[in-house]
């Protein structure tokens, strides 16, 4: 029987990720069950309108539930390979930072900009964990 893997960098980045993909969801539903008991309709839950904080938080679930598999493969590599380090740490805890960060800025609905910053650093880290991991 194989040992037990130890909790890593990577994998409680991958615990935070999902936690937060939780609380993502949980807030979302909140929000629309608060906006159907004040008379809401659920169509409103599709129309696309970024001043409505309901359209944001849902785009935000989607969105980490588009990420949250390309972070899960890049952990498997990690860890399948055996691969850690100060390196890899730190480009887990940066992903990390700016997955949470993106968010954040999408609910507040503040300029998009920031939201493609925190994304190009993101996938950057997730780039550089691919190759590491693979070379």
């Amino acid at each position: 029987m194989a040992p037990i893997q130890s909790m890593t960098v990577p994998l409680w980045g991958l615990v935070i990720f999902i936690g937060w993909t939780i609380a993502i969801v949980c807030l979302l539903l909140t929000v629309r069950i608060r906006h159907l008991a004040v008379g809401g309709a659920v169509q409103d839950f599709g129309i696309q309108n970024d001043k409505s904080p309901l359209w944001r938080l849902f785009r935000v679930q989607a969105n980490l539930v588009e990420n949250l598999p390309l972070y899960l493969g890049v952990v498997f590599l990690v860890t399948v390979q055996g691969i850690s380090g100060t390196a890899i740490d730190a480009l887990v805890i940066t992903y990390i930072a700016f997955r949470l960060i993106h968010s954040v800025i999408h609910i507040a609905g503040i300029n998009p900009i920031f939201r493609v910053v925190c994304l190009t650093i993101q996938f950057s880290c997730l780039i550089a964990l691919t190759i590491v991991s693979t070379f």
